[in-house]
C-alpha cells in the first residue's frame, strides 16, 4: 500500500503524493526524451487534483486536456481512448457532450490491488504518444494497466 492511503472521509483507496510526483516525473522525462512538450496531472479517487506538472513550453490547451484526461479516466474507471468508438454508438453519443468528458488517448486510470485509486491524464503529443507515455509511466512505477 505504499502507493495509496485512505481517504478519512471517504475510507476510500486514493493515490499519495509521493506516487502522484513520480508519475509525473515519469511523463515529463519521456515527454522531453521524446522532444514532446507535455503537460500531465494525476487525479485522486474523487477525481480531484492531486498533482499536476507542466513543461516550459507547454501549449496552454494542454493543461485542461491533461486535467481532463485523468478525470474522465478515473471517474469511469477506463482509458480514455476507448471512447472515441463508444461514442459513435447513438445511445452514447451524448455523454460525448459533458465538458470535462474526453475520448482521445492519454487518460488512464490509476490502479493498484484491483481498484481504482486516481486519474493519470497526459497532454502534447498525439494521442498515441500520449497513450504510450502514460502506459509506460504507469507500468515502472508497478500501477496496473486497465
Amino acid at each position: 500500500m505504499k502507493n495509496m492511503t485512505r481517504d478519512p472521509y471517504k475510507n476510500k483507496a486514493t493515490i499519495t503524493l509521493d506516487a502522484a510526483n513520480a508519475l509525473i516525473k515519469s511523463v515529463l522525462k519521456a515527454g522531453e526524451t521524446q522532444g514532446l512538450h507535455l503537460s500531465v496531472s494525476v487525479t485522486d479517487a474523487g477525481g480531484h487534483l492531486q498533482a499536476f506538472g507542466r513543461h516550459d513550453l507547454a501549449a496552454f490547451l494542454t493543461v485542461d486536456m491533461a486535467l481532463d484526461k485523468a478525470w474522465t479516466a478515473c471517474s469511469f474507471g477506463k482509458p480514455t481512448h476507448i471512447w472515441n468508438q463508444l461514442v459513435q454508438d447513438p445511445h452514447m453519443a451524448p455523454i460525448a457532450s459533458r465538458s470535462r468528458m474526453v475520448a482521445v488517448g492519454g487518460g488512464y486510470p490509476i490502479i493498484a490491488n484491483h481498484q481504482v485509486i486516481g486519474g493519470l491524464g497526459v497532454s502534447g503529443g498525439t494521442h498515441e504518444q500520449d497513450r504510450t507515455i502514460a502506459e509506460q509511466a504507469l507500468t515502472d512505477l508497478g500501477f496496473e494497466l486497465s
